[in-house]
C-alpha cells in the first residue's frame, strides 16, 4: 500500500492543481447552475438578495418545456442542427475529395477553403446580415440584389425573417465557417490511407465507386463520427453568429442559448439556469454515447 502511494503521490500531485481548477470551475459551477435552476428567482430584487427565493424543483423545466416559445426555440435547434451538419459534411467532404486528386495549386485552394476559420462568427455574422437582408424590390441589398441583377428574382425571399425557417438561413454563414474545418479532417483521413490499399483494390478489379465504397469510406468513418460530433455539439451552443446577425428579440431565429441570454438580462436566473441544465444535457446525450463508443473501440 505504501509503495503504490509513493509511487501515485507525484502524479497526482502534480494533477492536483488541475484537478482543484475543473472541479470547482466546471462541476463545481454546474452544480449551482443546477442548484439555481430549481428555485424561483426570477426577478432583479431575488438575484440580488434583497427578496428571498425558495426551491420549486422541477417547476421552471416543466414551464420552459410546456412553453410554446421555448418549444419553438428547440424545434429552431433541431433545424439549424439539422441543417448545420448536413451542409458543413457534404462541403467539407466534397472540398476534401477534390483536393485528394492531383490538382495544381492545391495549396492555394486549401488556404481559399480553411479561411473562414480565422475570420470570428461575430465578424462574419455582420457581413452576412447584410447579405441574407430581407429587403426585396427597389431597395432589395445583399443577395437579394445579386438575384434581381442576374434575372432570378424568384429566388429573393426574407430569409431569416422567415418565421418557420429563418434559423435555417442564419445556418448558411455557419456552414460557410466550419466547412473548411472539416475538409482539413477528411483530407487527413485521405492522406492517411496507404497507396497499397487502393493499388490492391484496383489490382482486383475495383471500379471507383467500389473502391470508396469497401476501402476508403471505412477508413474514413471514424473521422466521419469524429466531426458528427464536434459540428453537432457546436451547433447546439451556437450563440454569437445567431445573435450578430439577427437579434435576441426576433423570435424567428431564437434558440435556447438566445432564450438563456435574454433570461439572465431580465434577472430571471431561475429560468436561464433551467435552458443552460437542458442545454447541458442534450450535449451530453451527443458526446456520452461517443466516449463510451470510444473507449470501448480502444479496449478491442
Amino acid at each position: 500500500m505504501l509503495k503504490k502511494l509513493r509511487r501515485a503521490g507525484p502524479p497526482l500531485l502534480l494533477l492536483l492543481p488541475s484537478l482543484i481548477l475543473v472541479g470547482v470551475f466546471v462541476y463545481g459551477l454546474i452544480g449551482v447552475n443546477f442548484a439555481t435552476s430549481v428555485t424561483d428567482n426570477h426577478t432583479a430584487a431575488q438575484a440580488t438578495g434583497q427578496e428571498p427565493s425558495v426551491v420549486v424543483w422541477f417547476r421552471n423545466y416543466l414551464d420552459l418545456l410546456g412553453s410554446e416559445a421555448f418549444q419553438h426555440s428547440l424545434v429552431n435547434l433541431v433545424l439549424f442542427t439539422v441543417v448545420f451538419l448536413v451542409g458543413t459534411m457534404v462541403m467539407g467532404f466534397a472540398w476534401a475529395w477534390m483536393l485528394d486528386r492531383p490538382v495544381r495549386g492545391e495549396g492555394f485552394f486549401r488556404s481559399i477553403y480553411l479561411f473562414p476559420m480565422a475570420v470570428s462568427f461575430v465578424a462574419s455574422g455582420v457581413v452576412w446580415r447584410w447579405l441574407l437582408n430581407s429587403n426585396q424590390g427597389e431597395s432589395a441589398s445583399g443577395l437579394n440584389r445579386l438575384f434581381q441583377m442576374i434575372g432570378l428574382d424568384f429566388l429573393q425571399n426574407n430569409w431569416w425573417n422567415n418565421v418557420t425557417f429563418g434559423i435555417v438561413a442564419i445556418a448558411v454563414p455557419a456552414i460557410w465557417q466550419l466547412s473548411g474545418y472539416v475538409m482539413a479532417l477528411f483530407l487527413a483521413g485521405f492522406r492517411g490511407i496507404p497507396d497499397e490499399l487502393r493499388e490492391a483494390a484496383r489490382m482486383d478489379g475495383a471500379s471507383e465507386w467500389k473502391l470508396y465504397r469497401h476501402v476508403l469510406f471505412p477508413q474514413l468513418s471514424p473521422i466521419a463520427l469524429s466531426a458528427l460530433i464536434i459540428i453537432g455539439h457546436m451547433s447546439l451552443k451556437s450563440f454569437d453568429v445567431i445573435m450578430s446577425i439577427s437579434k435576441p428579440a426576433n423570435y424567428q431565429t431564437k434558440v435556447p442559448a438566445v432564450d438563456m441570454y435574454v433570461f439572465k438580462s431580465s434577472f430571471d436566473y431561475a429560468n436561464s439556469a433551467a435552458v443552460g441544465a437542458i442545454l447541458l444535457i442534450i450535449v451530453a446525450l451527443v458526446i456520452v454515447p461517443y466516449l463510451i463508443h470510444s473507449n470501448r473501440s480502444e479496449k478491442r
